[in-house]
């Protein structure tokens, strides 16, 4: 089997975790299936980042970047105490190590009482709670 661009695109969709791609001018270039769910229309391919993180978080961003271009990979971003999620910033490499853009990695805080749970429906549940 070849690793086409359609299996790639296809594996990303069966991640249960959302993955935004961002290229270096914080473009949004492209959402998995988890997170056109998680997200709706609040992020959209072609537009700004910063339609949905504030421009506040504009020099982070710049500075995990810097890092990454000195050959950091994944980075602890921050704890969002309102999800209890824990946020990673990850940059994306073309084949030479240059980084192209990047994505934020969360994960998701389980109980054991829902460690079965998938994904989707964690998320789906946890706006349903928040929009009570």
């Amino acid at each position: 089997m070849e690793i086409t661009a359609e299996v790639l695109r296809g594996i990303l969709d069966a991640y249960p975790y959302e993955v935004v791609f961002v290229d270096r001018t914080h473009t949004v270039r492209w959402l998995n299936r988890a997170a056109k769910r998680r997200y709706g229309d609040v992020v959209r391919v072609g537009n700004s980042l910063f339609n949905c993180h504030n421009e506040r978080t504009r020099p982070k961003i710049e500075e995990f970047l810097r890092r990454a271009d000195e050959g950091e990979d994944e980075m602890f971003e921050t704890y969002n105490g309102g999800t209890g999620e824990r946020e990673f910033f990850v940059p994306v490499r073309d084949a030479e190590g240059a980084v192209i853009g990047y994505f934020e990695r969360h994960e998701v805080p389980w109980t054991k009482e829902r460690a079965e749970e998938p994904v989707g429906d964690y998320w789906t549940r946890h706006a349903e709670d928040a929009a009570k």
